[in-house]
């Protein structure tokens, strides 16, 4: 007689609203992928690193998903695959998920005493992938400096697990029954005592800060807000920067690296968040290297994508996608020009819309329209290609793309061993990411292009306010690459 084994159910789920559209963007230029790193205080110990890397790998189940396709859509489905420690050997941000093969959404490296998680964005967004990132190294730090028996003193029963399903879109934007409605409304009474600690001011990154960030800046008396700027009424010309491509498609990395207590300081002196005075800080840095002046087209503003962690508003425990994005821009030569007022500017833009109101009504919306039966009917590959335009037609409506992690604070174990921490992703455009940790701020610049002269821009600008600035730049071109092999 023959036995037949009982076969394992594969449980999936579909991408979230916010992950299909990586899926139709990503490109050799753009693959996609961001990188998130911690510098420790000595060389890494691979064989304690893997162990680790084991322990941390159970406790989320979201992170041994595989990307499957189908007729209508992409799907996330778990697997038996094992994550595999690996020195550092390719460029930053190299891709990860390829459609021919079935591989783990993310990869762990490492090299001298740098750790790095890097993420295809369709699995996790930078709040997920910090979490994974502080388990690892907090499972490390305690195997490697614990006293000998103690390594697994913590109680894994206790330990937060995050699970696959968890779609919080789904969970807070789609449309509901009654019951559902009913219950919501109830779930919403029980928590409104704790509404006022969560901040009305979106904090733009995919994580919350935990540094103070003043209030937003009154408008100065006499100022009438609700009569229209004439300027702002004509049609605007967005600045797109343009460059010399990079030999491989490989994304160019430059790392700013300086104390964040006088940026803070800086950005209080404005009135404003450190995430919008460092977009004015870009915003200026491209106007000094004359790219308005010579744009063509005759544009003259300067625009910004920036993410809002939504768990701050909408409370969620999933490591999956859940963001949302903001566009600020300025026009120069429409009003106050300096670095102090486009600041405050972008910051009255910003909070405007980072309201929990605002961003319901929007992500709403685009659920309706993801959900609506004849999307639903559409073809995968036809979804792409519309996926695809549109996200084109956004990007010529935008000059930059930034993220800011804000301050980050590491378990126990591991936050004595980690000192700088850094975070970027791959560029369709120019953009900076930033983030910071033990008194340290570093900002990292992306970009398909070769050229650099906003970054050396963008220095200056710190340096001249009194801030020491360190600067490390990764080997793009073919030159630079020659270099290392002398």
């Amino acid at each position: 007689m023959k036995l037949s084994l009982p076969v394992r159910r594969r449980h999936w789920v579909r991408l979230d609203n916010a992950s299909n559209i990586f899926l139709a963007a990503r490109s050799d230029v753009d693959t996609k992928v961001f990188r998130m790193a911690a510098e420790l205080d000595h060389e890494v110990d691979p064989a304690l690193l893997q162990e680790a890397l084991d322990v941390t790998y159970e406790r989320f189940p979201l992170y041994h998903a595989v990307l499957r396709r189908g007729v209508f859509w992409y799907y996330l489905q778990d697997s038996d695959l094992r994550p595999v420690l690996e020195p550092e050997t390719e460029h930053t941000c190299a891709p990860i998920y390829q459609a021919d093969r079935r591989t783990l959404l993310f990869r762990v490296v490492h090299h001298r005493r740098r750790v790095s998680l890097e993420v295809f964005h369709a699995l996790s967004d930078g709040t997920g992938a910090l979490w994974f990132l502080a388990a690892l190294l907090e499972e490390y730090c305690r195997r490697r400096f614990a006293p000998e028996g103690t390594a697994d003193a913590a109680g894994s029963d206790e330990l937060e697990v995050h699970e696959l399903a968890a779609d919080s879109f789904a969970h807070h934007f789609r449309r509901r029954t009654r019951a559902e409605r009913a219950a919501r409304a109830r779930e919403e009474q029980e928590r409104a005592a704790h509404e006022e600690e969560f901040s009305r001011e979106a904090v733009s990154a995919m994580l919350r800060a935990e540094e103070e960030e003043p209030e937003i800046a009154e408008e100065p008396a006499g100022e009438d807000s609700d009569t229209p700027d004439p300027a702002s009424l004509a049609p605007r010309r967005v600045l797109r920067l343009r460059g010399t491509r990079t030999p491989d498609h490989r994304t160019r990395v430059l790392e700013l690296t300086m104390p964040v207590a006088p940026v803070l300081a800086l950005a209080k002196g404005e009135g404003v968040a450190m995430s919008m005075f460092l977009t004015a800080a870009f915003f200026e840095a491209i106007r000094r290297t004359g790219a308005l002046e010579r744009d063509a087209r005759g544009a003259r503003t300067l625009a910004a994508s920036v993410p809002v962690n939504l768990r701050q508003f909408f409370p969620s425990d999933s490591a999956r996608n859940f963001f949302a994005t903001i566009t600020v821009s300025h026009t120069y030569g429409a009003g106050g020009d300096s670095l102090g007022e486009v600041a405050r500017r972008l910051q009255q833009d910003f909070g405007a819309e980072a309201r929990p109101e605002a961003l319901e009504g929007r992500l709403r919306r685009l659920i309706r329209v993801e959900r609506a039966p004849l999307a639903r009917i559409v073809p995968r590959p036809l979804k792409d290609v519309l996926l695809g335009l549109a996200n084109r037609a956004n990007n010529r409506s935008l000059t930059v793309a930034i993220s800011n992690l804000g301050r980050v604070t590491l378990p126990e174990a591991a936050a004595p061993h980690v000192g700088r921490m850094l975070f970027h992703v791959s560029a369709a455009r120019p953009q900076f990411c930033a983030i910071s940790h033990a008194g340290l701020l570093t900002i990292s610049f992306t970009s398909p292009f070769v050229e650099t002269e906003h970054v050396r821009e963008y220095a200056r600008i710190l340096t001249e306010a009194g801030i020491e600035v360190s600067v490390a730049a990764s080997r793009t071109t073919e030159a630079e690459l020659a270099e290392v092999g002398r």
